[in-house]
Order: C-alpha cells, then structure tokens, then sequence
C-alpha cells in the first residue's frame, strides 16, 4: 500500500474541497488509534453537490449521449478500481477491520457493479401501446435528476457502486453521503469517475454526519430520488423526510435472517454457509445469517459443527489475513463490538448458552470472538433483532410448519434459507418464507443480477438485478394523434 495521507477531502463538482463543518476522525478497529482525518460536510456543501448534480441533469450532459457510450463510461469505473485493488483494498482493511482478503473481494464486487450496469445501459427500451386507427402511442424511460445515495459503513466500497453504478447507467447525476466510520475507500471512486470522463458535477462524493449532511441530503428540495441502507430508525426519518418534497426512496434496512435446516441436510456442506454467512465480515452484514433453525434431531450435530468452524478462525489485524477463508477481523468499532457483546450477555441472561465465544479480545482493538449461541427460543431478543456482529443463534425445530412460524416470527423479511435433499420441502419453503431473496442448499447465491431486498421492515425496493434500474428512472408516455393530409 502506498502511504496512508492524513488528510482525505471530499469531491464536489469536479473539485476536492475542505468540509464546511471541520473534519472528522477515522479510526483504526485494529488499534483503536487515529487513521486519518476526512472533510466534514455541513449542509452547505451538500447543496453545492446537489446545485452541481442538478446543473449537469438540467444540461442534458449525461441523457444527450448515446447510451452505450454512457455504459461504457460506467464500465470505465470499474476497470479503473480493478486497476487500483490492492491501494483500495489496503485502506479498506485499514479503517473497516475486515481481513485483507475479503477487501479484496470487495473492490473485485464494486467493479462487478459497474460493469453489470455499464452493459445495462443500453437495454432500457420503452414499448409501443395499440390505440387503433389514428394514433401512435409509447412509453420512453427518463432518469428523476439527482439521485441522493446515503451509504452504510459495512461495505462502504461496493454499496457506492451498488447505487452508483446504476444510477449513472440510466442517465442521473448523483450525491454520494459515505459514512463517518468508513469514508477513505470510497473516494477512489470519484478518482475513477474523473478518470472515465464523467463532467463535474455528475458524481459528487462527500462525507459528513448523518443527523448533518445526512439529513440535510435526504430534506433537500432539489433531490429527486433516495437511495438509503442502513438501520430502521435512520430509514424512517429518511423516508419522512423525502416524503415532505415528494421524492421516491429505496430502502434496506437490515434483517434478521433465518436458514432453515431440515433433517435430511448436508451438515458438512452447510460448515462453509456457516463460515460465509455470519463469521464474513465479523457478521457486520445485513443479509447474514443470524439464525439457524434446525430440526432437533440434528440440533447438536449441528451445534457441534457450528462451534468447530468458530473456533477454527484466528482472529486478529485485517491486514495479516491474506488468504481467503483466513480468519476474522475487527469489528468496525469497539462500540460496535460491545453492542454485540451486550446482545450476548441479555441472552445469557433470558437463559441462552454460550456454546463458545462470547468476548471480546485482550488486546487493543474491536475484536470479538466468533460466537455460537444455544438455548435461543424465539421470544429472545437476540432472535428478532439484528445483532450485526459475529453471533450465531440456533433454535431447534420440531416439524416443518414450527420451522416456518420460527422464521417468519420476526419483523424483518430480507434474505432466507433453507437446506435439504428435498426440493418438495425447498420450493414450499421458498413460497412460504416472508422475504425478498431465498437461497436454497447455500448461503448467499446470487449475485449482481440477481434483485435483492426486503419485506416488512427489511425495507422496500430493490437493488441488483434488472430489477434496480426502475428505480432510477421514470416512465413517461407519448400519445400521439395523426392527422390526415398534408
């Protein structure tokens, strides 16, 4: 990695600036040292970056191109954070915590986006509608103007490309809020716009509080459209917000995922689902799978597998895991982490058992030992709300019909899943489980083209896939009718 600047400024209109509101500190997880300092955004930076994205939409700079040649400007993005991994990856270990390899993988998905949507671009066709005799009729499909994108600090990298990536596609200018915690990373990604040719003002990346230029981002009258993950509370003041100028949002607010296990289950398969699905990223991840539910006759095969792969992971410096599957990192703070220990010690308390794990480390930093939790009825607050740490419930099951009230039992609805030998139980599962994305037999199948979100108050809209693309542009109609003669 080339030296890590003590200074990271933000970007607006083509410019790298000083915040308004002074500068805030990035820390190391690792250490729990200072990293760095960023520019701190205050309202009036975020106009200047909405009155830039707005002059560029007005201007008709990014919709008067073909869009092909708009794609491929996106595709530039991505071949730009590839040509730059390993310095983008270094700095995201350094001030998220995750082991080096994994930051790896997310640079690799961050380009993945732009290149999925870079390909996209030339694909959003409008459609002709019969009226009869006399008329033409159609429909073509036009970005709102300036779409705000408020990011989490979990995957600060690939969540800008998630939004991003697709909003640029179909011909928005955009306003990216990084998070406090986790903003150094995704700067490259202004670097790489500028680099692809994109105009000033086009993309603007800047990095503030949110109850600051969070709030004055997702109030401003002059957004069109709101992209938003992160927590419930923070979302429903968001969508309150937008409401107030009339502006659509797309919300992922976090989850708490269940894997229904059944009897006839390949539990030595299902060790590396456990590895990915909640031991990646210190479990800081909102679809992770929190919750096991398995048939009781396979309960403490199960526990006993889940609590060999926890104990396999080394956990320590993101920086010394390098080889994938290596190790856990920090947590993204020590607050974060005793969050997650406190979830753990109110769980003990209602009369869960700590199968193994349950600290934090003695050493300075954010770590916590991977945790495996037995003894959780459904009632626990461990079971219905998201931990986002490295912590593992598992509840037993008596018949499938229990195995589904259990994992419907909360009020997220993201991601699900279920693994058997029997694809009668699969497919009831995958109609009866309340969430927007089901993975059957592994953890997190898919990928970029596949759409992902959530139902109850996992949020609403949906990211990735096709699907994505509506929710950056609006349909318009054209009826036309034809007169007679010349």
């Amino acid at each position: 990695m080339t030296e890590m600047p003590a200074y990271w400024q933000n970007y607006i209109d083509g410019a790298w600036v000083d915040g308004e509101a002074g500068r805030l500190a990035v820390v190391d997880p690792a250490t729990g040292e200072a990293l760095a300092e960023v520019a701190r955004a205050g309202a009036g930076d975020v106009d200047r970056a909405v009155q830039a994205a707005r002059r560029v939409h007005l201007s008709g700079a990014l919709t008067a191109m073909r869009p092909v040649e708009r794609g491929r400007m996106v595709q530039a993005i991505g071949r730009w954070l590839l040509e730059h991994a390993d310095d983008i990856a270094a700095v995201l270990t350094a001030e998220q915590g995750k082991p080096i390899w994994e930051a790896r993988t997310e640079v690799a998905g961050a380009a993945r986006y732009f290149e999925y949507y870079g390909n996209q671009a030339e694909t959003l066709e409008g459609r002709s509608i019969p009226l009869g005799g006399g008329y033409v009729d159609y429909t073509v499909h036009e970005p709102y103007g300036v779409s705000a994108q408020i990011i989490p600090w979990n995957f600060p990298l690939e969540m800008v490309a998630r939004s991003l990536s697709a909003g640029l596609a179909t011909g928005n200018a955009c306003v990216v809020k990084t998070p406090e915690l986790t903003p150094l990373a995704c700067t490259h990604v202004a670097r790489a716009a500028e680099w692809a040719g994109f105009p000033p003002g086009a993309v603007n990346i800047l990095c503030g509080l949110g109850e600051e230029a969070g709030a004055a981002l997702s109030a401003h009258p002059q957004v069109n459209q709101i992209v938003f993950t992160g927590s419930v509370p923070t979302g429903i003041a968001i969508a309150t917000a937008a409401a107030r100028n009339v502006v659509p949002c797309v919300l992922e607010l976090g989850g708490k995922s269940a894997a229904i296990v059944h009897d006839d289950a390949d539990l030595a398969a299902f060790e590396t689902d456990i590895r990915r699905g909640i031991f990646v990223n210190a479990g800081q991840v909102c679809s992770a799978m929190s919750r096991v539910i398995v048939h009781e006759s396979r309960h403490d095969e199960l526990v006993e597998r889940a609590v060999s792969v926890a104990r396999s992971l080394s956990v320590g410096p993101g920086a010394e895991r390098t080889e994938a599957g290596e190790g856990m990192g920090a947590l993204v703070s020590e607050g974060q982490r005793d969050r997650a220990l406190g979830f753990v010690e109110r769980a003990q308390a209602q009369g869960a058992a700590v199968a193994t794990g349950g600290r934090k480390l003695n050493r300075p930093g954010a770590f916590m030992e991977p945790t495996v939790l037995t003894g959780v009825t459904p009632d626990m607050e461990v079971a219905r709300e998201e931990v986002f740490g490295p912590v593992l419930s598992v509840i037993p099951f008596r018949d499938e019909a229990h195995a589904l009230e259990i994992a419907n039992g909360t009020e997220y609805g993201l991601v699900g899943g279920v693994f058997t030998r029997s694809l009668d139980r699969a497919t009831r599962a995958a109609g009866a489980m309340r969430a927007g994305q089901v993975f059957v037999n592994e953890w997190f199948a898919g990928g970029v083209e596949t759409p992902f979100g959530g139902y109850g108050k996992s949020g609403y809209g949906r990211e990735k896939g096709r699907e994505a693309l509506w929710n950056y542009v609006q349909t318009k109609n054209v009826a036309i009718r034809m007169r007679g003669g010349a």
